[in-house]
């Protein structure tokens, strides 16, 4: 039966979540188990969002939603990863997350009932299961603690928003660049010459990330291969002394 207030199915609103099967896509269930905000969820629960999650495949640079678009749904990466970004009208890019497998990306505008307020595109091939506005909501309706979980998500990305604005603020190019080759050098590869890093494809990706252009990179990372601060070697870089570059992040700040 349907619920003459909301228009769901009764035995959806009891909590039972009987519905009609249809087949969940494939890996969909597994992805699921993995994204944050699902967390705690019953099989049963979890079965009635894989059996209507859409795969969907992205080449690099495709783009999922466009900032302003009507929010249709949420997506949810199963493989590679994807880039959520501003673009200023002059065609800059200020990259605000990169998310990778098991992370949901669109959930504000679920519950808002506003627009995309970014852009978010492939970073290289990847996987997406998009699971659509209805469906969701019905979920909700059902399980309070999944919009709980939501906010979780959402207010730590606020906390990340927030050092963005700081950094883009506060600091100079200089130092945003080293703070990026530091943490590259965390998961780096151990030489005899120092630590081994690779950079973005493009000087433009890197510009988009620490929120400057293409020219200014270039140019700072020729200072600090100047300074003997790395050496670099087409996009791989090698860093000889960490604490050297830590040091001059520090005192750059």
């Amino acid at each position: 039966m349907i619920c003459p207030v909301c228009a769901l199915p009764e035995t959806l609103l009891s909590g039972s979540l009987q519905y009609q099967s249809m087949p969940p896509a494939p890996n969909a269930l597994e992805i699921l188990r993995r994204v944050p905000i699902f967390h705690g969820l019953t099989e049963t629960e979890l079965q009635f969002l894989a059996e209507r999650a859409v795969p969907r495949n992205y080449s690099k640079g495709e783009l999922l939603f466009t900032e302003g678009d009507a929010c249709t749904g949420l997506f949810i990466v199963e493989s590679g990863n994807v880039r959520i970004f501003k673009s200023s009208p002059n065609g800059r890019e200020q990259i605000l997350s990169i998310e990778g497998p098991g992370s949901s990306v669109a959930e504000l505008p679920l519950f808002d009932g506003g627009t995309y307020p970014a852009s978010t595109a492939a970073a290289g091939d990847a996987r997406i299961y998009f699971i659509s506005k209805p469906d969701f909501h019905s979920l909700c309706l059902v399980h309070p603690q999944v919009p709980l979980k939501v906010l979780k998500v959402v207010g730590a990305r606020l906390r990340k928003l927030v050092g963005i604005i700081e950094e883009l603020s506060f600091t100079t190019v200089r130092s945003r660049l080293i703070s990026v080759l530091v943490r590259l050098a965390k998961a780096g590869k151990k030489t005899p010459g120092g630590i081994e890093i690779h950079l973005p494809p493009s000087n433009q990706e890197l510009a988009s990330e620490i929120g400057t252009v293409r020219e200014l990179v270039s140019r700072n990372l020729s200072r600090l291969q100047a300074e003997d601060l790395i050496r670099m070697e087409a996009k791989t870089v090698t860093i000889p002394d960490l604490p050297r570059l830590q040091a001059e992040l520090e005192n750059s700040e």
